[in-house]
């Protein structure tokens, strides 16, 4: 194959895996580029979810020299998107100290709990546009700084993991403002630091790294990684006013671009993209890692084709189940970090097959929860776009559309934030790049989204039951005191 001339060498570091490109000035990718890289999250029985950063740096270098081997230019445009939320301690030569701390990881709940009770959570969360919640940077900082505080003090300097890896690669020491949006300490109005959240996390600004949007590096222009449900969009072509993201991989969300402000309904965040544009929408922690969770643990046959035949035949023991599927601590809407995830139904009659249906729908009646407090805020949405791994499964993407009770378009690029990082680099430079052509169409069948109402009604009365009960036995007296 013969070696070009790219535009610009895209990464994308997700929460399971690396991707990598080269696309042209048009934002196509060149054919024979692309390279994939997975890797696993450890995740423990307290909540911890963590990720060797060496395991992550080791997949992004054979991403790019399997990328790399196709241009014949030495210097190039470099641009990525990255893991929102995510935390990795370095030492003063910029080496990891700690693991990555992703966003699943939970064990800070407790000091997210103590900031809500020192901070007006909504106050903050208008201001930062994040939640005062473990996933965010904050509560993870202070646990850490709690349970070891050796460790913490070790610490010369913290970045997401996406920073790390651009820093190692390409010798640029910079965070994007819109990585810094996804930490719960950037103030959004006035484009910097948070000087109240960072006291309370026990830092200084030396300790991060300086906002920039693109850095001249040694050997390359390089853009630092923006979020990567931000180039999601940018990469589905939901950009529009009108215009909706729900992105399905590890996790999912709900999103949109804004240009100006709005009012940030509890428990939805609002994140950069650039200087101008915003998004908003809502994440539910549940998603392709339920279903990796499923196949693995119910032992469901391993080809695609059987995994398909199962999510197309529904049967009335599966429509019987309600699941909370909270695996890892849930997010939006209504973040309920105190409940573990919940099955009520089991019968002997139940089988592998009812509980891996039932397992796929329940996080998508979260997203249509999700989606409705996101048009509340907007409007409702001319234009709803499906996009990451659930665009391989045309029959999950039925049981969304049925969930949601709304026409889903599936986008045609199969690596939507990966487009969206070079997309972003090409727009900075200039460049016009047309939105990728339009998908297939799913309906919602009418019985289906019907029984689908039922099924998230019973999930929301679960939800709220077992919510009460944990607040009751929290709150009682131990037999101590």
């Amino acid at each position: 194959m013969p070696r070009v001339a790219p535009a610009v060498l895209a990464l994308d570091l997700g929460t399971s895996s690396v991707r990598s490109a080269l696309f042209d000035a048009h934002g196509r990718c060149l054919r024979g580029s692309s390279a994939k890289q997975d890797y696993r999250v450890r995740h423990s029985a307290d909540h911890g979810a963590v990720l060797d950063p060496a395991a992550l740096l080791r997949a992004t270098r054979r991403c790019l020299r399997a990328t790399s081997r196709l241009t014949k230019d030495s210097t190039l445009t470099v641009s990525g998107s990255g893991f929102w939320h995510s935390l990795l301690g370095l030492d003063r030569r910029g080496d990891p100290v700690t693991p990555v701390y992703t966003w699943a990881d939970a064990r800070g709940a407790r000091d997210a709990m103590r900031l809500r009770e020192l901070l007006d959570e909504r106050t903050v969360q208008q201001r930062t546009g994040c939640m005062l919640r473990a996933s965010f940077w904050p509560a993870k900082l202070r646990w850490l700084r709690r349970t070891e505080p050796r460790l913490f003090r070790r610490v010369a300097r913290w970045v997401s993991p996406a920073e790390w890896v651009f820093e190692k690669l390409f010798a640029v020491r910079a965070c994007s403002p819109s990585m810094a949006s996804g930490t719960g300490l950037y103030d959004l109005a006035r484009r910097d630091w948070d000087d109240e959240l960072l006291e309370l996390s026990g830092l200084t600004r030396s300790q991060l790294n300086p906002l920039e949007e693109r850095v001249e590096g040694r050997r390359a222009l390089v853009f630092p990684a923006l979020g990567d449900g931000a180039a999601g969009n940018l990469g589905s072509g939901a950009t529009a006013p009108g215009s909706i993201a729900i992105n399905v991989g590890t996790s999912a969300a709900v999103r949109t671009v804004l240009r100006g402000k709005t009012s940030l309904p509890f428990g939805l965040f609002r994140f950069l993209i650039d200087g101008k544009r915003t998004l908003l929408g809502g994440a539910i922690s549940n998603a392709g890692s339920l279903r990796a969770w499923s196949e693995r643990e119910l032992r469901l046959p391993g080809r695609a084709v059987a995994l398909e035949k199962i999510l197309r035949e529904r049967s009335p023991a599966s429509a019987g189940l309600t699941i909370l599927p909270f695996l890892v601590k849930e997010r939006a809407p209504t973040w309920p970090e105190h409940l573990e995830g919940t099955i009520a139904g089991l019968t002997q009659a139940t089988t592998a097959a009812d509980l891996f249906h039932a397992l796929t729908l329940a996080p998508f009646l979260r997203l249509a929860a999700v989606l409705e407090q996101v048009e509340g805020a907007t409007g409702r949405a001319r234009r709803i776009i499906a996009a990451g791994g659930i665009v391989d499964s045309p029959a999950a993407l039925q049981i969304l559309a049925d969930a949601l009770g709304r026409r889903i378009e599936v986008c045609r690029e199969k690596e939507a934030s990966l487009r969206g990082a070079a997309i972003y680099s090409l727009e900075a430079l200039g460049h016009r790049i047309p939105p990728p052509r339009r998908g297939r169409i799913m309906r919602p069948g009418r019985a289906a989204a019907a029984q689908a109402r039922v099924a998230r009604a019973r999930q929301e009365s679960l939800e709220a039951l077992l919510g009460k009960k944990t607040t009751s036995r929290d709150r009682a007296p131990s037999a101590s005191s």
